[in-house]
């Protein structure tokens, strides 16, 4: 594997410590089955959204549009 510094001049200390998070993602990735299911994110999760109730028209409406309760 080779990387290379496209823009910048990182010191010694900043390369390393960028390499030493890349292998540690490669080697937590390694140590994973096959086919295995990564855990949802809860901002890209569209239930997220969908699990409130949405206001109905009234008086104050508006206030509720954006933060359901």
């Amino acid at each position: 594997m080779t990387i290379k510094v496209v823009r910048g001049n990182p010191t010694p200390e900043e390369l390393a410590a960028a390499l030493a998070v890349v292998r540690a993602r490669a080697a937590a990735a390694a140590t994973e089955p096959p086919g295995a299911q990564t855990p949802k994110d809860a901002w890209s999760d569209p239930a997220r959204i969908a699990a409130h109730r949405v206001p109905q028209p009234g008086q104050a409406s508006w206030t509720r549009t954006y933060w359901p309760s």
